[in-house]
């Protein structure tokens, strides 16, 4: 790999007049992060549902952009590539917060148009109802339940009938289990891409069972 960047923390920067304040906890980097902007909590809740995510980190730094320096919104690292984000809408500000550190850009800057995260709106409202099951869960789903669910998982089923597969455990815990399997890929959902989650949503395991 090349155009490694090496980001230690978000540039820190105030809350725009008449913003909203967005908080949440994110398993894939353990700590807290905070946004200002709807967009940007959207196209976080992208980068934690994906699998293929190694790490990121929002508020990396400054860019340029057809001239412009501005602050790019995310810097992601993939296992065979990193590239920054950056969100294109109304509420864009090259301007915004003009201290901070100068990135030296990897190979590729994404935009992100608003667009694409309402063509992704559905996926993005399923998994905020994912996530605070991993987060309230963190260390309290037992390897056993992982194990079991994933062999259960090598044909696929549908939410209602891994609940009723695994009745003797506490029924959080069960869920718990399995979006931290979603999270990590060794299951996967597609029908969260286009409908809402609900007891009919299938699940499969997306990898050989041994």
């Amino acid at each position: 790999m090349t155009n490694i960047l090496h980001i230690s923390e978000p540039v820190a920067i105030s809350r725009p007049r008449g913003a909203h304040r967005f908080e949440a906890f994110s398993p894939k980097l353990a700590r807290r992060v905070t946004f200002h902007r709807r967009a940007l909590l959207e196209q976080w809740l992208l980068l934690e549902a994906n699998p293929k995510v190694i790490s990121f980190c929002e508020r990396p730094g400054y860019v340029l952009i057809d001239g412009n320096r501005r602050l790019a919104d995310f810097w992601v690292r993939f296992a065979d590539r990193e590239e920054l984000v950056v969100l294109i809408d109304e509420a864009s500000n090259p301007d915004v917060e003009p201290l901070g550190h100068d990135l030296e850009a990897p190979s590729h800057v994404r935009l992100v148009a608003s667009a694409e995260l309402a063509a992704a709106r559905v996926w993005t409202d399923n998994w905020q109802r994912i996530l605070p099951y991993l987060v309230a869960n963190r260390g309290l789903t037992p390897p056993t339940l992982r194990q079991a669910i994933t062999r259960f998982l090598k044909g696929t089923q549908r939410l209602l009938t891994i609940e009723r597969e695994f009745a003797t455990y506490d029924l959080v815990i069960v869920r718990a289990t399995l979006f931290g399997l979603l999270h990590t890929g060794r299951v996967g959902a597609p029908e969260l891409q286009t409908q809402p989650m609900s007891l009919l949503t299938s699940f499969a395991a997306t990898e050989a069972i041994s």
